[in-house]
């Protein structure tokens, strides 16, 4: 069984997604409905809610919504509604990364810096980081003078050393919510940094800069706005056609559930809005979701191959696995 669940912000509002298999497929749908609400109930009239969509061996038995999808004009959720996935969206920025690497386009392998110039030449690392037993961990490729390549699969797997863009504009008096970022100042705030948390390779590290990186360069390989690009070569193909980006905040979206966070035990609207994605900012429902997880299953894009390196465990440079 896959489970995934969706949480934007700090928000009530979710999307649940379950591809179950023969283990459920016995039960009649009232059992299911009786069953599914009963871990549901607590979503009410009152309360921000979820969307609940199941599949049983690919085919959708069941889709409803509980609570709402905006307080303040009464709005229930239903099936269609469309929220944010959140951090779900990265998979969607790799997935077009290794669509361009199939057609030959880039390679995983491939310096960050050869897309994308206005990142600098990162200095060598005064020294080689060691394992826990003291040893010392080979060193990850570089180039004569000793720099190491900061890559793409480095930034797909979390491994680069890059800070998170969201931190540094925090300390620099701009938090995110607080004006409307865009990937210009991604780029801006990038190109400033003149080191790196860490040898890229050598440590794990979450990082939304570089999936804001990721789309930023397919759309530069592919000569396509990266919104457009996934329209085309995924969204489209799958038949998710509720499924865009957050790409203009102020764009209206027919059934988008608001966010809300809970202060001082009420609901507060908590909504983004900043035109970054790629890390996020994904706009989808939950039957979109089931028909991206079918995917993996019965692919349409792609084959066998390119559902299993999707799913493959990334490395260190050592190559250890990480989680």
């Amino acid at each position: 069984m896959t489970t995934i669940c969706l949480r934007f912000l700090a928000t009530a509002a979710v999307a649940v997604v379950l591809a179950v298999g023969g283990a459920v497929s016995g039960q009649s749908t009232a059992t299911l409905d009786t069953r599914v609400d009963a871990v549901f109930a607590k979503w009410t009239q009152a309360t921000p809610g979820c969307a609940v969509g199941v599949a049983t061996n690919g085919k959708p038995s069941l889709a409803k919504g509980y609570g709402m999808a905006d307080l303040e004009h009464d709005v229930r959720i239903t099936p269609d509604s469309i929220f944010e996935a959140g951090s779900v969206s990265k998979q969607f920025t790799a997935a077009s990364m290794l669509l361009l690497a199939r057609d030959g386009k880039l390679s995983l392998d491939d310096p960050v810096r050869k897309y994308i110039p206005e990142l600098p030449d990162y200095p060598p690392p005064p020294a080689i980081a060691t394992r826990g037993s003291g040893e010392a961990s080979p060193a990850p490729p570089g180039d004569e003078g000793g720099r190491v390549a900061l890559t793409i699969r480095h930034m797909l797997n979390h491994t680069s050393g890059l800070r998170d863009w969201g931190s540094v504009a925090a300390i620099a008096g701009w938090p995110r919510t607080t004006r409307v970022h865009t990937h210009a100042h991604v780029l801006d705030i990038v190109s400033r940094q003149r080191a790196l948390n860490f040898t890229p390779g050598t440590r794990w590290s979450y990082s939304n800069t570089g999936f804001n990186l990721a789309a930023i360069i397919v759309s530069r390989v592919s000569g396509t706005p990266f919104p457009e690009f996934t329209r085309a070569h995924l969204f489209q193909p799958l038949g998710m056609l509720h499924t865009s980006w957050r790409d203009d905040y102020t764009r209206i979206v027919n059934g988008r559930a608001m966010a809300y966070a809970a202060r001082d035990g009420e609901y507060h609207t908590d909504m983004p809005f900043e035109n970054v994605y790629g890390n996020g900012g994904l706009l989808t429902t939950v039957g979109d979701l089931l028909r991206w997880n079918e995917n993996f299953t019965a692919p349409l894009i792609g084959d066998a191959s390119f559902v299993a390196e999707q799913q493959q465990v990334g490395k260190f440079s050592d190559g250890r696995p990480h989680g």
